[in-house]
């Protein structure tokens, strides 16, 4: 059935059917003065449920909710998913953004379960988890799920990810295509460790990286649930990473669309220096080496994982650092107590191997601090 926008005002508009059938009422996202509108567009056009998970951020609510709304992709959802925020975000929402689906978590269960939690109660054939610090452009959805649609296998994927306070750079949180070394140190094409690169266009190509941003990463519902989705012991940080390994561990890609854009602002919730930031990165880390790798590798490199990280803890308490020391110290004890007093966690993969696209199988540690380079392709060979 043909469709054609009559009536365009702020909250909502008559539609009349061309073969004046009936009418109905779309929001102004979908539709712009005269445009013809077919419904089957719609229908045979996967549905996409963009999930904001928040917790008392109203103020980039209201500085990045606008652009996600722009969105031109048709057969979309906006849902927030507050995780019990003690500041005015609900109310806000309810007021300034009707058009919004809000969903309420009974605490702050984190980034993870949090996510889990509201997925449940989602039904779309795409999940995006969107951070509420991140601006979008208007078709940034359209690339990526086209790529995701051009293959079954992919059940992962993220757009290329700039930074929003310098947006010439790609930003910490996933670049453009997550990687990891074979001690488990995440990288990115366009940032290694705290380097960020320049995006002169030198990683334009949609391609399989080993892990997608959680800041901005596309999923199939499917697939989401079946691996099991996030895994809650994690609460927040590398919780991606490790869904992404379990993803790839079951059989399925991940990808990067650097066609889509968007920019993060980062560290909305736990800013980079926090201490509880770096001891959820480093116990969870370990957890997930410890989850996903064979015992037979394992075996030789958490030790040196360990022993790599100990040496950071001392650089860092030897230039003052204290509060870096003392959260990788907790963080190693945590895992230890994790392995032989807890092992909460029932996501694990029966099958284990040890090569995926986007591992490293060298230490980036060995080629950033001791053979200086800073740069992704530096380290990587792009041919």
């Amino acid at each position: 059935m043909v469709y054609v926008c009559i009536n365009c005002n702020l909250s909502s508009m008559a539609v009349l059917p061309v073969n004046g059938l009936g009418t109905f009422n779309m929001t102004q996202d979908n539709l712009h003065m005269g445009e013809v509108f077919d419904t089957t567009v719609i229908k045979n056009t996967p549905s996409v449920a963009v999930v904001i998970l928040n917790w008392n951020g109203q103020k980039y609510l209201e500085q990045f909710l606008p652009s996600v709304l722009a969105s031109t992709y048709r057969n979309k959802r906006i849902i927030v998913a507050d995780n019990a925020s003690t500041d005015d975000s609900v109310s806000f929402l309810q007021e300034r953004f009707p058009e919004v689906e809000i969903l309420l978590n009974e605490t702050n269960e984190g980034f993870a379960k949090g996510y889990n939690t509201a997925l449940k109660k989602v039904v779309a054939d795409y999940y995006v988890l969107l951070n509420s610090d991140v601006e979008v452009q208007p078709n940034w959805i359209e690339p990526v799920i086209t790529l995701m649609e051009s293959d079954s296998q992919i059940a992962a994927c993220q757009p290329k990810i700039r930074s929003y306070n310098n947006k010439s750079l790609f930003e910490y949180a996933g670049a453009c295509g997550g990687w990891i070394d074979r001690y488990g140190y995440p990288f990115s094409r366009g940032r290694v460790f705290d380097f960020c690169e320049e995006d002169k266009g030198q990683y334009e190509t949609a391609v399989q990286c080993f892990w997608a941003s959680g800041a901005a990463m596309f999923v199939k519902a499917t697939y989401y649930h079946e691996t099991g989705g996030l895994d809650e012991y994690f609460f927040a940080h590398q919780e991606e990473i490790d869904f992404c390994w379990r993803l790839h561990l079951s059989g399925y890609k991940v990808y990067v669309q650097p066609a889509s854009v968007v920019y993060h602002v980062g560290g909305g919730t736990l800013p980079k220096g926090n201490s509880r930031k770096t001891f959820l990165n480093f116990r969870n880390n370990l957890i997930m080496l410890y989850k996903n790798l064979p015992w037979y590798s394992a075996g030789w490199k958490l030790p040196v994982r360990l022993m790599l990280d100990c040496t950071a803890a001392l650089k860092h308490l030897v230039h003052g650092d204290k509060g870096f020391f003392v959260a990788i110290i907790q963080a190693h004890f945590h895992f230890w107590k994790w392995i032989f007093a807890a092992k909460k966690t029932k996501l694990k993969s029966k099958k284990r191997m040890i090569h995926f696209p986007g591992m490293y199988n060298g230490s980036i540690v060995w080629e950033h601090f001791v053979k200086k380079k800073k740069a992704f392709s530096e380290i990587i060979s792009l041919k």
